[in-house]
């Protein structure tokens, strides 16, 4: 799933890429794709490109005010190409859900793969208007310890999860969270609200590491490389099994319905291995 960094990666190729020019047509391959009605996505044609953002894990397109905006969700992407196709894609064809064409033949195609698809695009007048935007917690470029002590305040969960959900801290996924967790010498399995200070402060710097880390390595990578160049930064995310590159232990794994996640024993939870069955309370 494309977390913060890559979002933002997205962000700035398109800035640089599409700012200034207009927009010819958009294709829709996938009626299901499109969450929105009014205004439609025809009224985009004809107005230029103004600015592109990102809110969490959204890509925000501004076209002359009126805002294209984008969820990727688990098995979407967006790819850029210099010159599309120019004939219009058949309708529940392929991976292909959306094509944008711009003035000068350029644009981008939104696919995405399997058969459970949670790719969605809004065509709104103001962001705030996606419910998913409007839920969205601050962003978690701009965390700090006192801020991040009145975010976990209430949350009575575990710390992975906690890291996850967009209403307390938004950008953080799957892949980004075991590396903040990594990073800050955290289990998973503890309990948000239960932290110290001392953990509030190293969790906070892990956060922002990161994530800034992240950025850094993803803006100016074009967006077919994106994917491997996260990858390459992981330490602990989909490396079950691998030595930790800190301390050498072998990592291990948690499955959780369609989801897994990674840690290091020796450096987050004192050499023991959580249980995958959550049959017990380990590190609360």
């Amino acid at each position: 799933m494309p977390e913060l960094p890559e979002v933002e990666a997205l962000a700035h190729h398109l800035r640089e890429h599409m700012t200034g020019k207009f927009v010819e047509r958009i294709d829709l391959a996938a009626i299901s794709a499109i969450k929105t009605f009014d205004p439609p996505f025809t009224a985009l044609q004809g107005l230029s490109v103004s600015g592109v953002g990102r809110h969490g894990k959204f890509l925000d397109i501004d076209v002359d005010g009126i805002h294209l905006v984008i969820h990727l969700a688990r098995a979407g992407w967006l790819r850029w190409s210099d010159e599309l196709p120019k004939a219009p894609p058949r309708p529940g064809r392929g991976p292909l859900a959306l094509r944008l064409h711009l003035d000068d033949g350029s644009g981008f195609d939104l696919t995405e793969a399997g058969t459970k698809k949670g790719l969605a695009v809004y065509v709104v007048r103001d962001p705030h208007e996606v419910p998913g935007i409007a839920r969205l917690g601050p962003d978690a470029l701009g965390i700090d310890a006192a801020s991040l002590k009145v975010l976990l305040a209430t949350q009575s969960g575990r710390i992975k999860n906690t890291l996850v959900d967009q209403r307390v801290i938004a950008g953080i996924g799957n892949a980004y969270s075991d590396e903040i967790l990594h990073a800050a010498r955290l289990s998973p399995f503890k309990i948000a609200n239960k932290l110290t200070d001392e953990e509030l402060d190293v969790l906070a710097s892990a956060i922002v590491q990161v994530e800034s880390d992240a950025v850094a390595r993803s803006v100016g990578q074009k967006a077919a490389s994106l994917k491997a160049e996260k990858r390459t930064g992981l330490k602990v995310h989909a490396r079950t099994g691998l030595p930790c590159p800190d301390c050498g232990d072998l990592i291990a794994e948690i499955s959780l319905a369609d989801k897994s996640y990674q840690y290091c024993p020796t450096c987050q939870t004192g050499g023991r291995k959580l249980n995958d069955r959550r049959m017990d309370r380990l590190l609360k």
